[in-house]
């Protein structure tokens, strides 16, 4: 094994009566060597995207001597958002922007270009494209106000891919499907969508054929086409039919289009279309999870299978007898216990990019040669950590009080199965999409590090069980959704898991939310709660921050949250009375998300209704804290807060 065993002395610390180990918080803050990679079409490059403090940098690496052959990176708060291979030797880049370290990085519509050696770097499209000067007869690229994402690459052509254009202003604010030249920039309508905001899917010969948008009513439809010439039709309205449906690509003959669709009730299904009848047949269906991450054939754009998280993540095929399902459940069975997926392929699809981890492991990456059957080891993400001695991740199940079955994770310090733990409920951020998976938490892991179970819920209206469990978090900030984070603490207990003297509850965002909101609507559960870059007062979020200034913004927040009269009553900013333990607050000064104001007047009100609060607060920060040095402060904070209600370690003492 690459991984080294660590002192002997530890796992007896971690058995010994509930001693651990100081943590070491500079191991947790400390970024991934790199988020992504893929390789390119003939397998001789990779390209992976790397975490700096502030922004996300692409490198090329030759893979016959892992040698740098080129980069790319822009300023402050830019990050490599998506990267794809062109060509062998052209990779196109998307951008994105983010503030905060939880803040998720929100594409500009810009997409640059760079040659595999680094050279040739150049802005094609988007907003701040400028032209060559007066007096130029040829502009190759256009100069407009407009956002750009790639669709997909154009088979037999390396200059070439298709894009949605989204215009920005002007008369015509349908979305266009263009073939964009990655090395000139120049662009040529393909299509015109019927509707605005649209994705395109194409089929294997580069035509575009579906067509998925929504207007500024937040409904989306989808239209099809039977060809380059042919009309659009509308299959699916979210209005009229009550589902989203996704396209998702087509079989090598075109004959056949995948397309997910959701459910009435439970999670979504894959279907196969009969493209001459329109007939539908249901291909795929998990009985708990949606289909996550779509599975293709090796150097194609054919869906084959998709993994779902249903617990742990599992791999499902269209068909079980299928190259790609045997080549899943050898690699699966080679891996024992760890998820894998593929993550990317050579165009002949010979070499195949694996990835691998676990609840305790943040990732390996192998190149699997699919003629010798042989995996070579690649790099890890986060290689100073040995899965073989972090927490155990379980994943647990459920009712709430109504019957509604519940999902999500227990995390268990290594060694401590006896019960009875002190334990932190952490509730996710979002909220409503989002979910915890079966993977890597650093939060939870630096947690248990310190003694604690970490309980994490996906509470109703959370992501990956379906339309209708993600649409029941509507309107229930403070009802139903709170429950089901007070129906799993409760559980932990009743099965003997947590300790019920030794609970607190922390969340980031809406978790900040709901920590505050748990303490004050259960005073008896928890022991203290600790909030981090949260939103506490409702109504506020109708006048300040960034979901207010969107153009459905206020729609969003009146179909989800409520009408804003109605949300005083569930805010934790009017009922710091009920509070009766410490409460520990962290915010930015610079959070657009969820603006310092509400950790500012959350904390008035608790010091004003007598309740012990700490805070830290850094005006140089977003949605999160980005450098880690701040990090490192927070954590080392929130460690000395939580060791002081719970009992557990604190922060290694020189972190630096």
């Amino acid at each position: 094994m690459k991984y080294g065993v660590r002192i002997a002395a530890l796992a007896m610390l971690a058995l010994a009566g509930g001693a651990f180990a100081q943590v070491d918080v500079e191991a947790f803050v400390k970024k991934d060597k790199f988020t992504d990679i893929k390789i390119s079409p003939t397998g001789e490059y990779f390209a992976a995207t790397i975490p700096q403090e502030d922004k996300t940098a692409l490198a090329i690496i030759r893979r016959s001597d892992n040698s740098l052959a080129g980069s790319f990176a822009l300023g402050r708060n830019t990050h490599v958002g998506s990267f794809d291979w062109v060509s062998d030797q052209r990779v196109l880049i998307g951008i994105s922007e983010k503030y905060g370290q939880l803040d998720k990085p929100q594409p500009t519509g810009e997409l640059y270009a760079i040659n595999a050696d680094g050279s040739g770097a150049d802005l094609l499209v988007g907003y701040r494209v400028a032209g060559r000067g007066v007096g130029t007869r040829i502009q190759p690229k256009k100069v407009e106000s407009v956002a750009a994402f790639l669709t997909d690459t154009l088979p037999g052509d390396d200059r070439g891919v298709v894009v949605s254009v989204w215009p920005m202003t002007g008369d015509d604010p349908f979305t266009r499907a263009e073939r964009l030249d990655v090395v000139s920039g120049r662009r040529t309508v393909l299509a015109r969508a019927p509707v605005r905001r649209a994705s395109f899917a194409t089929d294997n010969r580069g035509v575009v054929r579906f067509a998925l948008g929504a207007g500024s009513d937040n409904v989306r439809k989808l239209y099809y086409r039977d060809g380059e010439a042919a009309a659009w039709t509308l299959i699916a309205d979210e209005a009229l039919h009550d589902r989203v449906e996704v396209p998702l690509g087509f079989s090598e003959d075109d004959r056949t289009a995948y397309i997910q669709v959701e459910s009435e009730r439970g999670p979504d299904a894959i279907v196969a279309m009969d493209i001459a009848s329109g007939q539908r047949r249901q291909v795929l269906r998990d009985e708990t999870a949606d289909p996550l991450r779509i599975i293709y054939r090796n150097g194609t754009s054919i869906p084959v299978g998709a993994m779902v998280m249903a617990g742990k993540p599992r791999t499902l095929f269209f068909d079980d007898a299928s190259p790609e399902a045997r080549m899943y459940r050898s690699m699966e069975a080679a891996f024992g216990g760890e998820a894998v997926f593929i993550t990317s392929s050579s165009k002949d699809g010979r070499l195949a990019l694996i990835q691998t981890w676990s609840g305790g492991n943040p990732g390996d990456f192998f190149i699997f040669d699919t003629v010798a059957k042989k995996a070579e080891y690649l790099l890890s993400r986060r290689e100073w950590f040995d899965p073989a001695t972090m927490a155990s991740v379980r994943p647990i199940s459920l009712q709430a009080r109504d019957g509604l079955q519940l999902h999500g994770y227990l995390t268990v310090p290594q060694g401590r199965d006896d019960g009875k733990l002190p334990m932190v409920v952490m509730p996710h951020g979002g909220p409503f999409g989002v979910f915890d998976t079966w993977g890597f938490d650093e939060e939870a892991q630096l947690l248990a590090a310190a003694g604690y179970a970490v309980l994490q819920v996906n509470f109703r209206g959370s992501g990956n069980y379906g339309r209708a469990f993600r649409q029941a978090g509507g309107r229930q900030w403070g009802g139903a959704m709170q429950d089901d984070v007070t129906d799993a603490t409760r559980w932990a207990i009743e099965q003997g898991i947590a300790d019920a003297g030794r609970i607190c509850i922390y969340g980031a965002s809406y978790g900040g939310y709901a920590a505050l909101m748990g303490a004050a609507k259960e005073p008896d559960l928890y022991r203290c709660a600790a909030g981090y870059v949260g939103v506490y007062d409702l109504p506020m979020m109708f006048t300040t921050g960034d979901i207010q200034q969107r153009g459905s913004g206020e729609n969003y927040l009146k179909q989800w949250l409520g009408e804003r009269e109605s949300l005083a009553a569930v805010s934790p900013v009017n009922l710091a009375a009920r509070i009766k333990v410490p409460v520990f607050l962290a915010a930015g000064g610079k959070d657009e998300r969820a603006p310092i104001q509400h950790s500012r007047r959350m904390q008035a009100a608790l010091a004003k209704a007598g309740v012990p609060v700490e805070t830290l607060y850094y005006d140089t920060e977003g949605h999160g804290f980005y450098t880690e040095p701040h990090q490192r402060e927070y954590y080392t904070r929130l460690l000395d807060f939580l060791s002081r209600q719970l009992g557990g370690q604190v922060a290694k003492a020189g972190t630096p």
